[in-house]
């Protein structure tokens, strides 16, 4: 089958862009024809993903990202204003085309993994192809944001199916009048790891270090719990985005305030996640808000019991409080900072939690979304 990948970002070092590579990737194993295509390429001076290796063509419509859209003009007079915003319409329909030249004569399915990238597929010639959006962020999220109506308003028109990571999500999405709303869970990224021997005594963390992420609220949480236990150490893997130094700098001089620098190791971008992982034993997802988060699904890969903030239903889905990890009211520093000393103590408790969590992740194997894909792909070719 043609498979076109359709992602806002095409090599863009993060969550997004790299989920739709594995994905992609995942499709070109199974034997179908696929091809990626970005928006746009990572703005300059960022990480990059390495693509030129991949077994699929790769290209981008735009190589930076694209203006922002100008607002639409309140006066009907206003005629720079109307010039502007016709410029850019004209713009992406342009862009647009050279989806319809990559579309054309093909018979499949177009995946879009980022719904703002539906905004060029819509203007794009689909004839033959089904289109599927995949929504990676609660739907609570989304429907509190200022691109909510629109996005509606395009899947309802432009999309054959939209995929929520949960069913509680899709049932949300067909709460607000989106019918084909369905569940397509996360691929996990790789193999199920060797379990790491969990007889190390370091907490993990591992994700931007970007306010959303909350890596501060981690920190406040370690200075409750380093005091009592000396010998362990906190590992924090990641960096910022744009302002990665100064967020950096802000993080370490926190750190140095609460008297825990000395426990705390600064270990930035890693593309060795396993081998990370297999330094832990046990692993924190201190986030404010995520969708249907990757890192806690690796962790959990690797055999380590996990603490994060109740935020979302993907949350919840991926860590089942008293089975195979813990759960934390969100934002609630003392009671995430109780629930990591917890499985601190208690090796009998992480190596229990631990075992469950890897065997529960196998759901989302390779082979296992793999099935669930071609299903998908089977139903919408009747």
């Amino acid at each position: 089958m043609d498979i076109f990948v359709v992602s806002g970002s095409v090599d863009a070092q993060g969550g997004p862009a790299h989920r739709a590579h594995k994905l992609a990737g995942l499709f070109s194993e199974r034997g179908h024809r696929v091809r990626f295509v970005g928006v746009a390429h990572a703005a300059a001076g960022a990480r990059r993903l390495r693509t030129d290796g991949a077994p699929y063509p790769v290209s981008a419509l735009y190589d930076a990202p694209p203006p922002t859209a100008p607002a639409r003009p309140r006066n009907r007079l206003d005629l720079p204003a109307h010039r502007r915003r016709r410029a850019h319409e004209l713009d992406m329909r342009a862009k647009a085309a050279r989806l319809s030249a990559l579309f054309r004569g093909s018979r499949g399915v177009v995946v879009v993994t980022e719904g703002w990238a539906l905004e060029w597929v819509a203007l794009a010639d689909t004839a033959g192809l089904s289109v599927v959006v995949m929504s990676h962020e609660p739907y609570a999220v989304t429907r509190g944001s200022g691109r909510y109506r629109r996005l509606r308003w395009l899947c309802g028109r432009h999309a054959d199916r939209v995929l929520a990571p949960t069913r509680q999500d899709a049932d949300w999405w067909i709460r607000s009048w989106v019918n084909n709303a369905g569940v397509m869970p996360t691929l996990l990224p790789g193999p199920v790891p060797e379990p790491s021997p969990r007889d190390r005594r370091c907490v993990l963390s591992i994700g931007r270090l970007d306010h959303d992420k909350g890596p501060d609220i981690l920190l406040d949480a370690w200075a409750q719990v380093a005091p009592r236990h000396p010998q362990w150490r906190l590992l924090m893997y990641g960096e910022g985005t744009a302002d990665a130094r100064a967020r950096g700098n802000a993080l370490q001089k926190q750190c140095a305030e609460l008297g825990t620098g000395a426990s705390v190791e600064w270990r930035g971008f890693t593309h060795d996640v396993p081998g990370a992982l297999r330094e832990g034993s046990l692993f924190v997802l201190p986030s404010r808000q995520e969708g249907f988060p990757v890192a806690p699904l690796e962790a959990m890969a690797a055999g380590l019991p996990c603490v994060a903030f109740n935020t979302s239903p993907g949350v919840r889905e991926i860590v089942t409080d008293g089975v195979d990890g813990l759960l934390a009211r969100p934002g609630n520093v003392d009671e995430m900072a109780r629930k990591i000393e917890l499985l601190m103590v208690d090796r009998e408790l992480r190596e229990q939690f631990g075992d469950a969590a890897r065997e529960k992740v196998r759901r989302y194997a390779p082979e296992v979304v793999g099935q669930r894909w071609d299903d998908l792909f089977t139903l919408l070719k009747r």
